[in-house]
């Protein structure tokens, strides 16, 4: 399908602009650098008006032609409730994080949609994992489970014996 110059997008991206913005002249740079400078430079005044009205005495702001500001303690609770603000954000978003986790011992945890699993054996047939086991197996290609792997890789786990705090083994 050709592009033409009326099409808004580019055949690449769909949010590109098409034809491409050209590169930015020797003279100056694009408007969104403008915009980028005089947010920051705004920023930067607002913060010292915000320090200069916390620390002036208010005789010194009376003389500036300044007659209403608001109470000394918005200087510090502004600042506070920012900070508090970014804490429960980010804190908010660990907790989403941490409840859409799957547990530890969820098939989902280790695999996806995409994972080959074989067909569940039926009664009265045998696991098509119990291959994997034999040391020159050659089984079909699929997912195996993370406590099979660990079993074939790591061997059966020896549980220490339990033991009482003064070092004397425990009788069963």
């Amino acid at each position: 399908m050709p592009k033409d110059e009326s099409d808004p997008t580019s055949p690449k991206s769909p949010v590109a602009p098409f034809p491409p913005l050209p590169p930015p002249s020797e003279a100056g740079g694009r408007p969104q650098e403008f915009y980028g400078f005089v947010t920051w430079l705004c920023t930067y005044i607002a913060f010292g008006l915000i320090i200069l009205w916390g620390v002036l005495p208010d005789k010194w702001i009376l003389a500036l032609g300044i007659t209403w500001y608001p109470s000394r303690e918005w200087a510090l609770l502004i600042p506070s409730y920012g900070i508090f603000l970014c804490l429960l954000t980010w804190f908010t978003y660990w907790s989403l994080a941490i409840a859409a986790a799957p547990e530890f011992d969820d098939l989902k945890t280790f695999t996806d949609s995409y994972a080959l699993l074989p067909n569940k054996p039926g009664p009265d047939e045998e696991s098509p994992y119990k291959e994997i086991l034999s040391p020159d197996a050659m089984p079909e290609v699929y997912d195996l489970p993370i406590g099979l792997v660990n079993r074939r890789l790591l061997g059966k786990r020896k549980r220490p014996k339990p033991t009482h705090p003064t070092g004397e083994a425990i009788q069963l």
